[in-house]
């Protein structure tokens, strides 16, 4: 069935001695196997699935000081005893390359990562959780490995996968959002659209500032003006005024999420009008008030969709939205969450069923 996946016994009886807890938050649980492969001489290894376990790193790994590291997020599905499913997995193939192209990695072949996607879905299908909303989430990600301190790109690289049967990783039905006028989550010519650890990192501090002050999440603004909507740390952003759903227009310093991109198709096939434009803060807080913008939501592929409440300034000026639970971004979510859990019909031929 696989043509570079190789399974060591271990790794099938740690799979066969492995009970699913019967609750779980997202991303806590792991799966009892992993997938490695390494990248050395200018060519990928062999594939191969083992227990899970630490690995051993030298202390000089480029990782570790230069921060050349990439990952995807993804998940599998199996609702209603259907499935497993993948959701659109060259995507998130396509995309993680455009990743180790901007970190100055080694591509990895289309074959190989949905093998390896694909492989950890299949052997692990018996722990993905079948309610709605819940998944085995899928972390492909690949890491520098070069031994030495020297500031120069790595030569060698590995690339692994973990799976872990989630929840929903916000479990609320609306938050709180603080826009961040001081710091910058990317700038252009950075690293902005590679979905890579540092940018991550970097907004941080400002999330730990926003929870502080009661706000569940932060909203980015351009790093230059400080006028622009970006995105949430690791999430797309959406609004809809006077009945059209908008979204930031994509640029070097946006993240171009899978869920956005399937959003605006399936916003389109349910007849709304979609813009992507430059967004002005500015602008949109005074919709806010007038009313004309009625409910703001975020997706990524963790998340799906959640709605936004309020969007709040750090003096604690606040901007509540008319629909502050959604009407359009629930409509959204289940359209996009029957789809991925074979609930409905799939018209895009987005689904990969695992036989």
């Amino acid at each position: 069935m696989y043509k570079h996946l190789q399974t060591s016994p271990e790794a099938i009886l740690a799979i066969e001695n492995f009970n699913l807890p019967s609750s779980f938050d997202f991303g806590k649980v792991i799966c009892p196997v992993m997938i490695v492969c390494d990248f050395k001489n200018g060519e990928w290894g062999a594939l191969n699935m083992i227990p899970y376990q630490t690995i051993s790193l030298d202390p000089t790994c480029k990782v570790f000081h230069y921060g050349q590291e990439i990952f995807e997020g993804m998940k599998a599905y199996g609702v209603e005893d259907k499935g497993p499913f993948l959701f659109r997995p060259e995507e998130n193939w396509s995309r993680f390359n455009l990743s180790a192209e901007r970190m100055g990695m080694a591509e990895i072949p289309k074959d190989i990562f949905i093998e390896a996607v694909s492989g950890m879905a299949d052997y692990n299908r018996d722990f993905i959780p079948n309610n709605i909303g819940e998944s085995l989430y899928l972390r492909p990600f690949m890491i520098a490995t070069d031994n030495h301190l020297g500031i120069r790109p790595s030569i060698t690289f590995k690339f692994m996968v973990l799976a872990s049967p989630s929840a929903e990783y916000i479990t609320s039905d609306y938050v709180k959002v603080h826009i961040q006028r001081e710091y910058a989550r990317a700038c252009p010519g950075g690293t902005g659209r590679a979905k890579t650890g540092g940018n991550y990192a970097g907004s941080l501090k400002a999330s730990m500032e926003a929870n502080k002050l009661g706000f569940h999440q932060t909203l980015w603004l351009d790093a230059l003006h400080k006028e622009s909507i970006e995105e949430l740390s690791g999430m797309n952003f959406f609004a809809v005024i006077d009945g059209v759903v908008h979204t930031p227009k994509l640029t070097e310093t946006i993240l171009d999420g899978i869920t956005r991109r399937c959003l605006i198709k399936i916003a389109q096939n349910l007849g709304y009008e979609i813009k992507e434009s430059h967004m002005k803060i500015s602008e949109l807080l005074k919709q806010i008030e007038d009313k004309s913008c009625t409910e703001c939501f975020m997706c990524g592929t963790a998340s799906i969709i959640v709605p936004i409440a309020e969007l709040c300034e750090t003096d604690g000026t606040s901007y509540s939205l008319t629909y502050s639970k959604g009407q359009v971004a629930k409509q959204l979510r289940e359209t996009l969450l029957g789809i991925q859990e074979g609930r409905l019909e799939d018209t895009e031929a987005w689904v990969t069923t695992l036989l």
